[in-house]
């Protein structure tokens, strides 16, 4: 199964460097555009990325995004579950990180410090955890060292004896101890972690997407 794997990410591992380097050039965008992906990770949980991903690129481009009001925001959400939630916490989110100049994120941001970085946004962004503050994080190119422990990736932890189960939850003690040892594992197996996630999502889906 391991030889499976390196197979796997030989094959890939172009595309998956390209697409890492892609997400390492957003850091370098406006502040709108960080904060849509901040935005795109409250939409994901037990929702497909590719229609988070529709729905927040429609809300960027008509504007709702950046000035709509929860209603605006919630009818936008095609497809995203749990809607009312979501589009609250957006709104929460987007009047956090205004002041007097528009959306301010990047400040909150700090390239030299991820695990306080990802602490913060776990702590204070409504509706994100230690999975989503990392998937984040990975998106704006800041994922190195930094495990997302969604469903996909749980399952090959599995397949690949890294864990044992499916945690029935995951508080902040247990996420950094299942990260440590995927950690480990991608020592053991030289493939960098967000390499690593990238390309174990992209078996269980079919696709690099983000």
């Amino acid at each position: 199964m391991m030889r499976e794997l390196k197979e796997k990410y030989k094959s890939k591992k172009t595309a998956i460097k390209k697409r890492l380097k892609e997400f390492r050039a957003v850091l370098n965008k406006t502040d709108k555009e960080i904060f849509s992906e901040l935005c795109f990770c409250i939409c994901t949980p037990q929702s497909r990325a590719r229609t988070c991903g529709r729905a927040i690129s429609a809300l960027k481009e008509s504007g709702v995004l950046y000035n709509g009001n929860e209603k605006e925001v919630k009818s936008g959400l095609k497809g995203v579950r749990f809607p009312n939630n979501k589009a609250s916490y957006i709104v929460e989110t987007r009047r956090m990180f205004t002041s007097g100049k528009g959306i301010k994120i990047k400040h909150r941001v700090d390239p030299d410090d991820i695990l306080a970085t990802r602490q913060w946004f776990a702590e204070n962004v409504k509706g994100i955890g230690y999975k989503e503050a990392s998937h984040f994080l990975r998106n704006i190119g800041l994922g190195k060292g930094l495990a997302i422990l969604d469903v996909h990736i749980l399952k090959n932890l599995i397949r690949h004896g890294v864990i044992k189960a499916v945690p029935k939850s995951l508080s902040r003690s247990k996420y950094l101890e299942s990260e440590q040892k995927v950690r480990k594992f991608s020592e053991k197996i030289k493939i960098p972690m967000d390499e690593l996630d990238i390309l174990f999502w992209s078996n269980e889906t079919g696709e690099i997407f983000k």
